[in-house]
């Protein structure tokens, strides 16, 4: 049957087609008969829903599945990114994790922080300057003397008394070390410095000529075999007073700081007889042996050895006391004869010299003075010479 061209069906097809291309056009560029879009301007189109990712830990238990026997492929593989995991052998890991976490625990443990404790003599000349069987002799003579209100162990006490002489530690520090408050560390310091003054204060003895000369060591008996005691002064640094008349008594230009001053007598064996008070930086020696009280000690009849700085010639000639001091050049040059008297002075009186160095082993001496430890500085002298005194002598040291 053939089609027959009827007007309204060329109109409707042509309607159709006009459509279809204004459809078209509306996907592609805008044109001058539509300039503008009409489809999916962005208000009524759904929004996107983003793919959440799914980590390990949230992917559920594995269940049992048929395996091919020609495949080594699992369904349940998950691949997330770069990152995947066999969940049919994830119920076989706890093993594994269970050794991870013993580890990690292992590792990041630590032993619990302990007070110090002295295992052998070098720990205990490195705390306390002692050997250890002495430290533990001198704990011995001091129980009697401990106070039960610090509720601390007598040997812990004593040792952060010697640590503070000897290393001249913050009291920060201190209780950091020992585990106890900074005003428990400062009381027990402050209980066991007058203490221990009082009870070692026999270990400074003042020699009878008998003894002197009985302990006297062949270097003394060649040239000089009646000296009775060495003399000499030491200085220790402290801080910087601030009152205006303590800071002008220790301040001395020579080492351009502030410091105290004290005075040694030591017998030729070299143990330390006597330790003055101290005294500001800037006192003369003169007027520290004259206020010190060492002359009550000199007998008729004793040699003291001096060094030049020692002007008591007047005062020594009052009690009937030898004096020994190096030759002074003055204007003229010495004669071979007093040059070698004055050199075998000096290789005598170095024991004194070596006396103090021991008593500078006590940092608290050899270092800054806190401003703190000011009115307990004369009881310090004292217990450094006591626990220096503990040690053995110079001379047979040498031997």
């Amino acid at each position: 049957m053939a089609t027959v061209n009827c007007p309204v069906n060329n109109i409707l097809q042509n309607t159709l087609f006009c459509v279809q291309q204004k459809k078209k056009n509306s996907y592609r560029q805008p044109s001058t008969e539509n300039p503008y879009p009409e489809l999916w301007l962005g208000y009524d189109r759904p929004l996107r829903k983003t793919r959440r990712r799914r980590t390990l830990a949230s992917v559920p238990s594995p269940k049992q599945s048929d395996v091919d026997d020609h495949s080594c492929t699992s369904k349940n593989v998950a691949s997330v990114g770069t990152q995947w995991e066999d969940h049919i052998f994830e119920e076989h890991c706890y093993i594994k994790r269970q050794h991870i976490v013993t580890y990690v625990n292992q590792s990041t443990q630590c032993d619990t922080f302990k007070p110090p404790t002295l295992m052998n003599d070098y720990d205990s000349n490195l705390y306390t300057g002692l050997p250890l069987h002495t430290f533990h002799t001198l704990v011995a003579v001091l129980r009697p003397h401990e106070n039960l209100a610090y509720q601390t162990e007598i040997e812990q006490q004593i040792l952060l008394t010697l640590m503070k002489l000897k290393l001249n530690l913050l009291i920060e520090d201190l209780a950091i070390r020992f585990r106890i408050s900074v005003s428990k560390v400062s009381r027990i310091i402050s209980f066991w410095i007058d203490t221990m003054a009082a009870v070692l204060k026999d270990l400074i003895p003042w020699l009878p000529k008998e003894t002197i000369r009985a302990t006297t060591p062949e270097a003394y008996k060649q040239h000089y075999p009646n000296v009775t005691h060495i003399l000499d002064c030491s200085e220790s640094e402290v801080q910087r007073p601030g009152n205006l008349d303590s800071r002008s008594e220790s301040y001395i230009h020579y080492y351009a700081c502030n410091t105290i001053k004290y005075l040694v007598a030591i017998a030729p064996c070299g143990l330390v007889m006597f330790i003055s008070a101290a005294y500001g930086g800037c006192c003369s020696d003169k007027c520290i042996t004259c206020d010190s009280g060492i002359l009550e000690y000199l007998h008729p009849g004793d040699e003291v050895m001096v060094d030049r700085v020692f002007l008591i010639r007047d005062l020594l000639f009052e009690r009937q006391v030898n004096m020994i001091i190096p030759h002074f050049a003055n204007k003229t040059q010495l004669t071979e004869g007093k040059v070698t008297c004055s050199r075998r002075i000096a290789n005598v009186r170095i024991h004194v010299e070596r006396a103090i160095r021991r008593l500078k082993v006590y940092k608290v001496l050899s270092q800054t003075l806190p401003i703190t430890l000011m009115p307990k500085i004369d009881t310090i002298l004292r217990i450094c010479a006591a626990l220096v005194n503990l040690r053995d002598l110079i001379c047979q040291a040498d031997n």
